[in-house]
């Protein structure tokens, strides 16, 4: 059993009785093709927690110093992320994700870059908006709603693809397309909070 596999089912045995964990919008995850999955961030689980409740694996872009701590940073990197410099271009990171999409498979990113003191949606970094643009892969809003308190609920919600074509089309910006980006994850929140 791939250790990927093996971890998710653990973690899940744990993480949803414990935060009754709804997951709406699962179907809206193509479960082929490359997919730019961008969620909120407003707990340091989020990615446990998105992992678990996504139909595909997810290849989390994330900070380079998880990577660091002895005996996390190797269970990080075996559960299929890879490592990111915050706070400037790093172009091994961008390359390392281009390549995950036109392999076909799920790039997770959190486009705020740091995780929400307030739990309120930040502004979003140019990086989502140029994986969307530079690819072929379809954009998948996703929102983690609620708090992290035992035996509330927690909820996570994958959005329908996001429509890039006119965006491509008008040769918007990275910036541009994060915008968007942002704003469908904002209308999740709304919507299902």
């Amino acid at each position: 059993m791939e250790f990927y596999t093996f971890a998710r089912a653990a973690v899940n045995s744990v993480f949803k009785p414990l935060y009754r964990i709804e997951v709406i919008g699962k179907e809206n995850v193509p479960k082929e093709q490359g997919v730019l999955l961008c969620t909120n961030h407003i707990h340091n689980f989020d990615p446990i927690v998105v992992g678990i409740s996504a139909p595909r694996t997810i290849h989390f872009m994330a900070k380079e110093e998880i990577f660091r701590v002895p005996v996390l940073g190797n269970i990080v990197r075996k559960c299929k992320a890879f490592p990111v410099k915050r706070g400037m271009s790093d172009r091994e990171a961008l390359r390392k994700g281009m390549s995950v999409l036109k392999d076909g498979h799920v790039l997770g990113l959190f486009p705020e870059g740091t995780r929400s003191k307030t739990g309120e949606l930040g502004k979003g970094l140019a990086g989502a908006g140029f994986f969307a643009l530079r690819s072929n892969c379809a954009v998948i809003p996703c929102a983690v709603i609620g708090p992290y308190k035992a035996f509330h609920k927690l909820k996570v919600v994958f959005g329908k693809p996001i429509e890039m074509d006119e965006m491509r089309a008008s040769k918007a910006s990275p910036e541009e397309v994060t915008e968007l980006i942002m704003s469908e994850i904002h209308k999740l929140i709304k919507e299902y909070r």
